[in-house]
């Protein structure tokens, strides 16, 4: 083993940022974050006070979408601390508004993203932060280190 490979103290991080499924997933974050982007940006141009919280909401899934894509692609410390942040919120406004665009519907005006569960996009955006979770839990350089340390 050469001396370079035994050197601990760096903070760069040369492992390439996904793979397989991994990559699937962040192309499916992709998808979201643009056609979340589109929906938000036409709700707000059109008639952003016919329905403020429900296009204030898209908007608000819109971002959370964009940030998990750019932080599911990276593999330093503080950016999977930010990505575990961005789809824990995903996850979290993905139940909320679910649960109260189907129990008070009169909140919202219109769909949002998340409303319904995401029933408008085939229940995809509940799907996927679990989806995330699932990738970041199984993708940890610390786990994966510990169970090879295991073995």
């Amino acid at each position: 083993m050469s001396e370079d490979a035994l050197r601990t103290g760096s903070a760069t991080d040369s492992r390439r940022p996904a793979y397989g499924p991994g990559r699937a997933l962040i192309a499916v974050y992709g998808v979201f974050a643009f056609a979340a982007s589109a929906r938000a940006g036409v709700q707000l141009v059109r008639n952003a006070s016919e329905a403020p919280l429900a296009y204030g909401l898209s908007a608000l899934a819109a971002v959370v979408y964009i940030a998990a894509t750019l932080l599911l692609a990276h593999n330093g410390r503080r950016v999977r601390r930010a990505a575990w942040a961005a789809v824990v919120l995903e996850l979290v406004g993905v139940l909320v508004v679910g649960a109260l665009s189907l129990s008070r519907p009169d909140l919202f005006g219109d769909d949002t993203v998340w409303s319904g569960f995401g029933r408008g996009y085939g229940f995809v955006p509940l799907v996927l932060p679990v989806l995330g979770i699932v990738w970041l839990w199984r993708s940890s350089p610390a786990r994966i280190a510990a169970a090879s340390e295991r073995s």
